[in-house]
């Protein structure tokens, strides 16, 4: 038996990563290391209570807690609408919309990506569907007008990461319902980032489009003022279901669950109104959306679980007077915390990065004076660059599947991008009054 959580906490990791690394479900794979971590210790139980049965005990409660959230229920809620718009043509008619307004910015057509991105992950949450959606759409037809292929794919993955930063965003949920910060003010807390991560791309864009003329072809496109004016019919209805799904947030008529029921209702409304949708594609949505919020649901049990065998064994105390002892200062630690999650996003995709990680991280940060609302935002950022950095960058594999191009290609026209997520996350971390200005707002 181990009485030192330190030690304790080395050996529970390991254990982690060997389950992860024999491809068992993640969720297995947390409840396992919970339960063999509560066996390794020495507990020193009265003789009337047993170990099992404290184990049956943590277990039984953080199921129940895991599962019995009311915010928990907006989880399927976005996925669904995610689902609807990817599966139906509404994300088509978006780009088509956005082209002749984008066409005379440096860079052309080329912002679409960012544009694109930014306002499909206003709608579905989720930066799988943004990626697969956009990129389905523009990649192709980039390269058959003459755009830099390697441009087209870089600004694709980094602006697809936009689905977990801008809201509504699955993993701000995800962090909301294991750390007890209000979802709401998650939401409107990413919003300025989100944009300021976009523009930066928008500029860099235009940087580029500026120093090497071959990334945009020679003869543009001609949009007249009828194009334009065109162009609202595919936009204001999409414009539209943004409004209603963040505005009833922002505006305080609706709790993100209730915004989410929202969100599906105007995206079958859409379809209808486009005429895009049919019993098959709400069946697949149906379908995808179950497997989809069982998984995670599954996932966020387990960590639940876990965390509260890391709180009853002492690990995370143990763990925040070790860093502490260390003398590192708040911003110090903050980057060991930031390298520790890039390296994590080599190897593990984002949902996982989250649960296991935030039982242990979460109480430290607080320590050391973070505020829980800041470190949302600023860990939503880390998970992004989880998407981008290999080997397990879902957004990578996406981009390839689309593209057919080399894993080699992909990273080299992303990491620029990757760069521009770094820099925003300094600035966020040295000025956070970034994240805190609109919620404080719309507290006063």
């Amino acid at each position: 038996m181990i009485s030192d959580p330190l030690v304790l906490s080395v050996i529970l990791i390991a254990i982690m990563f060997a389950f992860l690394i024999s491809s068992l479900w993640i969720g297995v794979s947390l409840i396992l290391t919970g339960i063999i971590g509560m066996l390794l210790f020495d507990h020193n139980l009265p003789p009337v209570i047993s170990v099992y049965t404290k184990i049956g005990d943590l277990l039984a409660s953080s199921l129940y807690d895991a599962l019995n959230s009311w915010s928990l229920a907006a989880l399927p809620m976005f996925i669904l609408m995610g689902e609807i718009l990817y599966k139906s043509s509404i994300s088509t008619r978006l780009l088509n919309g956005l082209k002749p307004w984008l066409n005379y910015i440096p860079g052309g057509l080329l912002h679409v990506n960012v544009v694109a991105c930014s306002l499909f992950a206003a709608v579905s949450g989720s930066s799988a569907a943004t990626t697969a959606t956009v990129g389905k759409i523009t990649l192709e037809e980039l390269k058959n007008r003459g755009y830099s292929k390697s441009l087209a794919m870089g600004s694709l993955a980094g602006s697809g990461t936009l689905g977990y930063l801008i809201p509504p965003s699955l993993i701000m949920i995800i962090y909301g319902v294991l750390s007890d910060v209000s979802i709401g003010k998650l939401f409107i807390a990413g919003i300025i980032p989100g944009l300021l991560l976009a523009s930066l791309y928008s500029f860099y864009i235009m940087y580029k489009a500026k120093v090497d003329v071959t990334v945009t072809p020679m003869e543009e496109e001609v949009f007249t003022l009828k194009d334009k004016l065109n162009s609202f019919k595919d936009l204001a209805p999409i414009f539209s279901l943004i409004t209603l799904v963040l505005g009833s947030i922002y505006g305080g008529f609706a709790t993100p669950t209730e915004a989410a029921a929202l969100g599906v209702l105007g995206s079958l409304i859409l379809g209808l109104y486009f005429k895009s949708i049919d019993k098959e594609v709400i069946q697949n949505a149906i379908l995808n959306t179950v497997k989809t919020s069982v998984m995670i649901g599954f996932i966020i049990a387990g960590a639940i679980f876990l965390s509260q065998v890391i709180g009853f064994l002492g690990i995370a105390r143990a763990m925040s007077e070790f860093i502490i002892g260390l003398g590192l200062s708040p911003l110090m630690l903050i980057l060991l915390i930031g390298i520790m999650y890039i390296i994590l996003g080599m190897i593990l995709e984002a949902i996982s990065i989250v649960v296991m990680t935030l039982p242990i991280v979460l109480p430290i940060v607080i320590l050391a004076g973070f505020d829980p609302l800041w470190f949302g935002v600023f860990l939503v950022f880390m998970v992004e660059m989880a998407q981008i950095t290999p080997p397990v960058g879902f957004s990578l594999f996406v981009i390839q599947s689309i593209s057919g191009e080399k894993i080699e290609a992909i990273l080299k026209a992303t990491f620029p991008f990757f760069i521009l997520m770094v820099i925003t996350v300094v600035l966020i971390t040295l000025f956070p009054e970034i994240v805190f200005y609109l919620p404080n707002k719309m507290i006063d």
